[in-house]
């Protein structure tokens, strides 16, 4: 098996990230293409097929549940984690936590010193992911999704600076 991690590129790969968007997320939770166009994307490629995608803010806390503005933060050294999907086919064979792995070294390769993602209160599988790979819940926030109503679950993980 060949895994790659590859960049998205914006204007040309804009369709197709909202097209996974479509595979592997509820309406409600698929991100328009103004948003698409502010994050930085990555394939997760396993044998030449996209079977994953994932979208970060860098430099940002994620704070749209709790500001009063319901927008994010700039927060030097940290990176929020706006979307990991995986193609509902190709779930539980041990992509996701391929693809959390990966993000983690990004975060670290790329001089951050925290990663925040948020998700659905309901989304179990994720919840546990994130908690193996050593996230820690910061904080729920009841009604923040719609369609359906669900809470999100804020997560957090502590990057140790490299010694030197």
């Amino acid at each position: 098996m060949h895994t790659e991690f590859r960049k998205a590129n914006i204007p040309a790969d804009l369709r197709r990230l909202m097209a996974f968007d479509r595979q592997t997320f509820e309406a409600a939770d698929r991100f328009d293409a103004a948003y698409w166009k502010t994050l930085d994307s990555f394939w997760m490629l396993v044998n030449g097929e996209r079977v994953g995608c994932c979208a970060f803010e860098r430099d940002v806390d994620f704070q749209e549940d709790v500001h009063p503005s319901r927008e994010n933060l700039p927060m030097p050294g940290s990176i929020y984690i706006a979307s990991t999907a995986i193609l509902p086919r190709m779930r539980g064979k041990g992509y996701g936590l391929l693809f959390k792995t990966w993000q983690l070294t990004y975060a670290r390769t790329n001089g951050f010193n925290r990663i925040v993602t948020n998700v659905r209160g309901r989304n179990r599988a994720i919840i546990a992911l994130n908690k193996k790979v050593g996230f820690q819940r910061i904080r729920t926030t009841r009604g923040y999704y719609q369609e359906p109503t669900d809470s999100t679950v804020v997560m957090e993980l502590r990057l140790e600076k490299p010694r030197t």
